[in-house]
């Protein structure tokens, strides 16, 4: 954070507040209402899973670990997988190995869709990226990079293939555990309900990060190619940080600097799709932490 704002002029840091202050906030309310609904159908999903395993907890209670598990990933990433089993395991008896395995399971599908709309983006933008690449990069680093990276792909492939040292056993093993875990889809007897509610939860993220965009003019035109790459940048700097703190601001502003968005303005939007979120995480995880044994204290006692 301190890297991204000591680039900035006195005037710009005035232009960022400026954005702020006169921001379209109906549209900032409407997207978090977005974000709402898609981890409400995150929560309804979550049964697509386990109801095979035996259970069928209660759609509030799923709601309230997933709100539980956001919050607690602002603090440690990746912990809220682990608090989601556990207010599961507490509330409705859910062992705790099933329900972290139905948890890795919907990581490794929401990976895939974020993947296939990675592809997507790059396909849509392909021309612009490539050329900013090309301005920025010399030709021969980029052949050298990806040839570099291809050698060290099949290196990989091939030691986990043939060696027998304990890394390369425990990577297999997760591996197959992540394989074992996307194929289980298969076995569902609602899989096309799976598939539509995972979609779904996508098209509600990039939803909402549209509408997003739409409080600031500067940023309400933008094509729609441009919407889904930086949302999908966005999403890695969320999803690979203590929930984007300070990283997701300067990821937005980094890519929209691309297309042609002032730093200042993409810094701005940054600021105010992520804040909003923030808010919202904490709001709801806070209050699902109080009201988690309130709601179930008949269960409880």
């Amino acid at each position: 954070m301190w890297y991204v704002y000591a680039q900035f002029t006195e005037e710009q840091r005035g232009e960022v507040l400026f954005h702020f202050k006169n921001a379209n906030y109906f549209y900032v309310v409407l997207s978090v209402f977005m974000s709402i609904i898609s981890h409400l159908v995150r929560a309804y999903r979550w049964n697509f899973m386990l109801q095979p395993l035996g259970f069928r907890p209660k759609l509030l209670n799923n709601f309230m670990a997933v709100s539980v598990a956001y919050l607690m990933n602002i603090f440690i990433p990746k912990s809220g997988e682990v608090s989601r089993a556990v207010v599961l395991k507490k509330y409705e008896e859910v062992p705790f190995d099933k329900g972290f395995g139905t948890i890795i399971t919907e990581r490794v599908v929401d990976l895939i869709f974020l993947l296939l709309f990675t592809m997507v983006a790059l396909l849509m933008e392909f021309d612009v990226l490539y050329a900013y690449l090309k301005e920025v990069v010399p030709i021969k680093t980029i052949v050298l990079g990806a040839s570099v990276v291809g050698i060290l792909f099949l290196s990989f492939v091939l030691f986990l293939k043939y060696s027998k040292s304990n890394m390369s056993l425990k990577i297999n093993g997760l591996v197959a555990g992540l394989k074992e875990g996307v194929f289980s889809i298969l076995k569902m007897k609602k899989k096309g309900g799976f598939v539509f509610y995972s979609l779904l939860i996508w098209l509600l993220y990039i939803l909402a990060f549209y509408l997003g965009t739409q409080a600031l003019p500067e940023t309400s035109h933008i094509a729609a190619g441009t919407i889904i790459i930086t949302f999908v940048v966005g999403s890695f700097a969320f999803a690979f940080t203590n929930s984007g703190f300070g990283s997701y601001p300067a990821a937005i502003a980094g890519i929209l600097l691309v297309f042609g968005i002032e730093a200042t303005v993409g810094t701005a939007l940054g600021w105010i799709v992520w804040t909003s979120n923030i808010v919202y995480i904490l709001l709801f995880g806070g209050l699902s932490f109080i009201f988690l044994p309130i709601y179930n204290r008949k269960k409880i006692s």
